[in-house]
């Protein structure tokens, strides 16, 4: 049963919903951007932020004042449906992973659509894991998070550094990850009338600002492609999301091909709710840091 704050929060979300439904884009960048200011508030004094030099994106070092393993970083890529999400909406929940797993997190403001079709996104995102390697990290002490367009960008990710023959990393955890762009599961029937935040329209509207036709190629919706040989993973998503089929049938492919798959389902919760001050995201983070600090690798 929902807490009484989540149903609080959520109602006061399933509101606004027809307003960010027509929001433009550039407005969809600056309401993410003061969400993400506002999770930098919350960590205030407890997390360090560092600047990370790149050529063609933004990013930065989360970096949380009682780091228990300088050995061990994330690399977390934010969500946005690949339209929205700038560096200080992404420092947001990056702040909030550090300060809660006392971990470094290292976060990606890849570039965006329509400006930067794929595979902008995916480009930016290995360049950010090729820096972390070059700074002398093993892919051993490297985790991946990402949640929503990121938590299915984890997966293209990961399916990128197969086909380069790079090491991959030892755990990825995504939350309520966007890994069909085709949107042809059955959540986007089953949930049209609960989700409180998510509109298939306008991530029909996305999905074509991004792909561009290419909405079936692996390297944009996982869910398409060999998935066999991928590190332990942890879904998260709520049970009244639209995209619950994406995390679901994402679950499936991985067992299917071998892969250890732990997949949880709140119910009552909606699309990225682990990114709210509510007691099921605290329960999820907790979740979340029990998970990296089972999976570790070592060098082969």
């Amino acid at each position: 049963m929902p807490s009484i704050l989540s149903l609080l929060v959520r109602e006061q979300i399933r509101l606004i919903k027809p307003i960010l439904k027509k929001m433009s884009i550039s407005a969809a960048r600056t309401f993410q951007d003061v969400l993400g200011e506002l999770g930098t508030k919350l960590v205030a004094g407890r997390v360090a932020f560092e600047t990370v030099q790149t050529d063609r994106f933004e990013a930065c070092f989360a970096i949380p004042h009682d780091e228990k393993d300088a050995r061990r970083v994330i690399l977390y890529l934010h969500g946005g449906a690949y339209v929205a999400g700038n560096m200080k909406y992404a420092r947001g929940f990056a702040g909030i992973l550090a300060d809660k797993l006392q971990q470094r997190v290292m976060s990606v403001a890849y570039r965006l659509a329509p400006e930067y079709q794929f595979p902008a996104a995916l480009e930016d995102a290995l360049s950010a894991y090729e820096h972390l390697l070059g700074c002398g990290w093993s892919a051993c002490d490297i985790s991946f998070v990402g949640e929503s367009a990121g938590g299915g960008l984890i997966y293209c990710l990961c399916l990128k550094i197969k086909q380069l023959g790079l090491p991959l990393p030892a755990a990825l955890v995504s939350i309520s990850p966007w890994a069909d762009l085709t949107l042809g599961g059955y959540s986007y029937t089953v949930n049209a009338g609960k989700d409180p935040s998510l509109s298939e329209e306008v991530l029909r509207e996305h999905a074509a600002a991004y792909a561009d036709g290419k909405q079936q190629d692996p390297l944009v919706s996982p869910i398409f492609g060999d998935l066999s040989g991928l590190p332990p993973s942890l879904l998260l998503a709520g049970g009244d999301e639209l995209l619950l089929s994406d995390s679901a049938t994402l679950a499936n492919r991985l067992k299917e091909s071998g892969c250890q798959c732990e997949f949880t389902v709140e119910e009552g919760m909606w699309h990225v709710y682990v990114l709210f001050s509510i007691p099921e995201a605290r329960a999820a983070l907790d979740k979340i840091a029990r998970f990296l600090d089972s999976n570790t690798c070592e060098e082969s």
